[in-house]
């Protein structure tokens, strides 16, 4: 299948024969068949025509808009997967026994992860970080004597501070910065890490919609105004995973440098340039493509996306079934 990223002003989607297309202001153009194309996303003013809106629409291709800095729109949603008894389901276990179950067991999870990521970067480097790993453990020993979500999603806060500070001294030194800054990202990491997670829960947000549940109605994280929180809980395990491990892969391998970055924008911060975009976009597609056996109740390879899609249909399962056991967050080695 294929992704569509369009990341240049005054760039015209449309189609023509069974064909989408992309034309350039320069005059070149792109051609991706219609039936291999899965999504579309939108960074800056490029336009789409309506013939092209119409296609996607009938065919449930994604079509998502972000600002040239990464901060996400929203999307083009067709109706075809509403599935409303299992958004009922889903609704009546929001502050029950389930909810918690489903918050332990993927924050425990994640943190993990976080560890493992570490971990990787601590061998290849001459820096500890033992101090994190340490409070990372702690919280993960913590959230066994959890009562509620919230003391749940306590933990996971300081879990995720005493990691941050970890990457921050395992990072190459040019690039170091402090903690996590999200609106706007402060700094080349937080403005790396911040488009990748918008592009992770754009994938999620588009397989929830696919398995006929709510992107709005969530678990663990807490109900707020035009927030999709159900991508917001089932992003927490891959984040570290996905995103943070392709960062710090880029950063470290010195595939990206400062010059792929610009502060002095209209809006403040620190964003990605073009062909930063276009370096970080190419690295972390290939990072979902990577076929990996991490998943506990597959015997076989399958890539990070098939994965996503797989704890989808898991996620269903313990639904429908009001059993939280069954879903099994993703654990690295």
């Amino acid at each position: 299948m294929s992704l569509l990223f369009v990341n240049e002003n005054n760039a015209i989607i449309g189609m023509e024969e069974n064909r989408c297309y992309v034309k350039y202001s320069d005059g070149m153009r792109k051609i991706v068949p219609i039936e291999t194309l899965e999504s579309i996303t939108i960074m800056g003013h490029a336009q789409m025509t309506t013939q092209c809106v119409q296609e996607c629409l009938k065919r449930g291709i994604a079509v998502s808009y972000f600002s040239k800095g990464g901060n996400y729109f929203g999307r083009l949603q067709s109706t075809g997967h509403i599935n409303a008894e299992r958004q009922r389901r889903q609704s009546a276990l929001y502050e029950s026994e389930f909810a918690f179950e489903i918050a332990k067991n993927i924050i425990t999870a994640k943190l993990k992860n976080q560890g493992v990521v570490l971990r990787r970067y601590e061998k290849s480097g001459k820096v500890s970080v033992n101090e994190a790993l340490k409070m990372i453990h702690i919280c993960r020993e913590k959230i066994t004597y959890c009562k509620t979500v919230s003391e749940v999603m306590g933990y996971e806060g300081q879990g995720a501070k005493a990691y941050f500070d970890g990457l921050s001294a395992l990072i190459d030194s040019d690039f170091r910065f402090q903690g996590r800054s999200k609106r706007p990202p402060k700094d080349e990491f937080n403005s790396m890490i911040s488009l990748g997670y918008s592009v992770l829960m754009n994938e999620l947000y588009a397989k929830i919609e696919t398995k006929g549940l709510n992107p709005y109605f969530g678990f663990m994280h807490k109900d707020k105004e035009k927030h999709p929180t159900l991508a917001s809980d089932m992003m927490e395990e891959w984040r570290a995973v996905i995103v943070d491990s392709t960062v710090m892969s880029m950063i470290n391998g010195h595939e990206i440098h400062k010059e792929d970055f610009i502060t002095d924008l209209d809006e403040p911060g620190c964003f990605l340039t073009r062909n930063g975009i276009k370096l970080f976009l190419s690295k972390l597609e290939k990072k979902l493509q990577t076929e990996v056996r991490y998943l506990s109740y597959t015997d076989y390879p399958v890539s990070f996306r098939r994965g996503i899609a797989l704890q989808l249909d898991l996620l269903v399962k313990a639904i429908e079934t009001e059993d939280a056991s069954i879903y099994k967050p993703i654990e690295i080695r």
